[in-house]
């Protein structure tokens, strides 16, 4: 029996709107590390996740890479309901068939965020 608490899929994407940049970004950093999170999030300079962390920037100017922010955030809640940070990291950089073996990073890098977000419920719910 589980003692995990399970929190709905509408629950999450609020807990992910409602987070700040250093709470988003210290968990992928934690889980995935300050290149990567640069890489998906589409900074050029990793240095900036560092100062996303830090809390020396808090707030965004491109809404695009807040949204990719926002959307690998509430992925990585989703898949740690359920699995462990190595299977979510190991999800995050692994070939993926739902994407066209792509890796998540890399559809988030390119902006396609629907498609990786249902890849991410879809592996949840076990498919």
């Amino acid at each position: 029996m589980s003692t995990r608490t399970e929190i709905p899929p509408d629950q999450i994407h609020r807990q992910a709107l409602a987070a700040s940049l250093q709470e988003m970004a210290g968990l992928l950093h934690q889980l995935l590390s300050r290149r990567a999170t640069a890489y998906l999030a589409g900074e050029m300079d990793a240095t900036t996740v560092s100062r996303w962390v830090s809390g020396k920037v808090t707030h965004i100017r491109d809404h695009l890479v807040e949204q990719r922010l926002r959307t690998s955030y509430e992925i990585a809640l989703l898949l740690l309901q359920e699995d462990s940070p190595d299977v979510v990291r190991a999800w995050f950089v692994s070939l993926n068939p739902q994407l066209g073996d792509a890796t998540p990073i890399e559809t988030i890098h390119r902006g396609e965020l629907r498609e990786t977000l249902a890849a991410a419920r879809a592996f949840v719910a076990g498919g």
